[in-house]
C-alpha cells in the first residue's frame, strides 16, 4: 500500500479517546475552559464532548501511565492573535503552562498547557488548518 493505494478512505482524524482519572475534572477543562460540548454521558465514566466536527471521549481509569504515546492533543483557532489571551485566561484559570505562547518558524502561533491528567494541550493557529471554516468545509457537513 501506498499513497496512491491506501487502505481507507477516510474523512480525517476527527475522534480522540483519552484516559482521565477524574471525570468531572477533565470535563471541566474541556468544557467549561476549552469550550467543548457535551454530546454523551453515557454513564459516570464516560463522556463525549465535541466542538462540532470532532469527538473527544474522555474515559476513567485508575491511573495513567507515564510517559504514554500521545506527545499532544492540538486545539485550532482562527487567528493567530486568538492564541495569547487564550493561554492568560488558562492560566489564571490555575492551567499550568508548559510553554508560553511563540510563533514557530512556520508562522503557526501556539501555546503548551496541560490537561488536569497532564497531557499537553497545544492550542494552536496553523496558517493553513486555521483558514478552514469548519461549517463551509465539504469534510464536515
Amino acid at each position: 500500500m501506498n499513497n496512491s493505494n491506501p487502505a481507507l478512505r477516510h474523512l480525517g482524524l476527527r475522534h480522540v479517546a483519552l484516559n482521565v482519572t477524574d471525570v468531572p475534572r477533565a470535563l471541566h477543562f474541556y468544557r467549561d475552559l476549552l469550550g467543548f460540548s457535551v454530546i454523551w454521558e453515557p454513564d459516570p465514566e464516560n463522556v463525549y464532548l465535541s466542538s462540532g466536527c470532532d469527538n473527544l471521549a474522555l474515559h476513567r481509569v485508575d491511573q495513567i501511565e507515564r510517559p504514554g504515546a500521545l506527545d499532544h492533543l492540538g486545539i485550532l483557532v482562527q487567528r493567530a492573535d486568538e492564541v495569547q489571551p487564550a493561554e492568560n485566561a488558562l492560566r489564571a484559570a490555575g492551567v499550568p503552562i508548559f510553554q508560553a505562547t511563540r510563533t514557530h518558524r512556520d508562522q503557526s502561533v501556539s501555546c503548551y498547557v496541560a490537561d488536569p491528567d497532564g497531557n499537553s494541550v497545544q492550542i494552536l493557529f496553523e496558517p493553513t488548518l486555521s483558514k478552514i471554516a469548519i461549517p463551509e468545509s465539504p469534510q464536515c457537513p
